[in-house]
């Protein structure tokens, strides 16, 4: 029996935020979103997704207002992908997801460690600084380099840029 490929008989908010995020490689891409991927070529090489899937992926994404498209380029025209504050809203699922995936399913430990960029204290999977006491948002957040990142071979511009302490939102350059 094959899959269904939506949710429609479900009434349920999980459900139709599946919808929108559920598919295979859609978190990830608001990962990489996250971290400051913005260009096609970067997502496309960092994730080693098929074009035609980072398409349809990347065009859902903007028709749900996760991403907003923007020109940067005119000649040929070239897009970008910015978060919007509806994106910014999947910061605490994509943070908790991590977190757990680190504690349970790391073996080298985590390949990447959320830090407060004000104070330097380490988050907890609610985005929560116990250095300072606050919740922190994503534009105030530096992710570093876990010890887990140290078998990493890949070559592509986004890995070799997430080798160093970066800024959450902060473009890849």
């Amino acid at each position: 029996m094959a899959l269904g490929k939506n949710y429609e008989g479900q009434r349920c908010a999980l459900a139709s935020a599946l919808e929108v995020i559920g598919e295979r490689w859609t978190l990830l891409i608001v990962r990489d979103a996250m971290y400051g991927v913005r260009r096609f070529g970067d997502f496309q090489a960092h994730l080693d997704i098929p074009k035609a899937v980072l398409s349809q992926r990347l065009a859902s994404l903007v028709e749900a207002g996760v991403l907003e498209r923007r020109r940067y380029q005119e000649t040929p025209p070239r897009d970008e992908y910015v978060l919007t504050p509806v994106g910014h809203e999947l910061w605490l699922p994509v943070l908790a997801l991590a977190q757990w995936g680190e504690r349970n399913l790391a073996t080298r430990g985590p390949l990447r460690v959320f830090h407060h960029a004000t104070c330097g204290g380490r988050l907890e999977p609610t985005s929560y600084c116990p250095t300072c006491g606050g919740t922190v948002k994503l534009e105030d957040v530096e992710m570093r380099p876990g010890p887990g990142l140290a078998a990493d071979t890949r070559k592509d511009q986004v890995s070799l840029a997430l080798r160093t302490p970066h800024r959450m939102l902060d473009p890849i350059p």
